[in-house]
């Protein structure tokens, strides 16, 4: 629909894909790594139908947005997220983030605050840390982050094979919750992803967002996969509540790392229900 300019490389700007459509009051998607915004879809049309404004962009380096070799850290991602906030003047916003894009929204509300924001979601949650240690031991080392962009840089499409089984636990919910159609579809999502992107955005995974998640003061929701092969609900989102005690909680039971595609219904309800009533 548009594109906002939030850097330079080079010769060449750095543009933003989005699109701005419907109504009311605003809704902004963070989408989920190594993906883009269309991954959003099984929400887009219950967000609209219900009265919302809906806001989704590609992150720099995937979809329809420009894929610089820079600025593949959570600073950079969410000072563009308020480039986007304030060049369409999105106010009293409820941001709703997936995955990396959750560390996105913790990082602009520790920067920026939330003048602008009305509620936070974090679906599948990155924070407060993914960092392993003795409180999260199935966290990822600076050894595992190393060993997945190897196989990246090996075979970026044959890796991303792989992930999409864990992705989906597609050994569970292939034919059943999730079509072969939609898996290839997703996978062409992936691929279609820059290179350098996919390989960068890794690093990021050791970053701790506990100081981010104390400027947190609004009404928030926090959604996990029970079953999520990626982040664990013990590692992750029960670790988010703890961090975050007052926001609205909900275990999705059986809900791989991209629920709010294979349990998109569950995941819609308990997202239209707090839009409606965040207290």
């Amino acid at each position: 629909m548009g594109t906002i300019t939030v850097g330079q490389e080079n010769s060449a700007p750095i543009d933003l894909y989005y699109e701005d459509q419907g109504s009311g009051r605003p809704v902004v998607l963070l989408h989920g790594w190594p993906f883009d915004s269309r991954s959003w879809e099984p929400q887009l049309h219950p967000l609209l139908e219900a009265g919302y404004r809906v806001v989704n962009y590609d992150r720099r380096g995937f979809g329809r947005s420009t894929a610089p070799t820079a600025g593949y850290d959570f600073d950079t991602l969410s000072g563009d997220l308020d480039t986007v906030m304030r060049t369409l003047d999105v106010r009293d916003a409820t941001i709703i983030s997936f995955s990396l894009g959750t560390g996105e929204l913790a990082r602009y509300i520790g920067r920026f605050g939330t003048e602008r924001v009305r509620s936070a979601v974090f679906i599948e949650s990155l924070t407060p840390t993914f960092a392993k240690s003795d409180e999260n031991p199935t966290g990822v080392d600076a050894a595992g982050v190393d060993g997945v962009q190897q196989a990246i840089l090996a075979d970026r499409f044959a890796w991303l094979t792989g992930m999409m089984g864990a992705f989906l636990n597609l050994d569970d919910y292939q034919g059943s919750l999730v079509s072969e159609d939609t898996v290839r579809a997703l996978w062409a999502q992936g691929a279609e992803a820059s290179p350098y992107a996919t390989w960068a955005c890794p690093r990021m995974w050791l970053e701790d967002f506990r100081a981010d998640l104390a400027r947190v003061d609004v009404p928030s929701l926090i959604m996990h996969g029970t079953t999520d092969r990626i982040l664990s609900i013990d590692g992750q989102g029960r670790r988010a509540h703890e961090a975050l005690p007052a926001a609205r909680y909900v275990e999705i039971e059986g809900g791989p790392h991209i629920n709010p595609l294979t349990h998109a219904g569950e995941v819609n309800a308990e997202l239209l229900r707090f839009l409606d009533d965040p207290s």
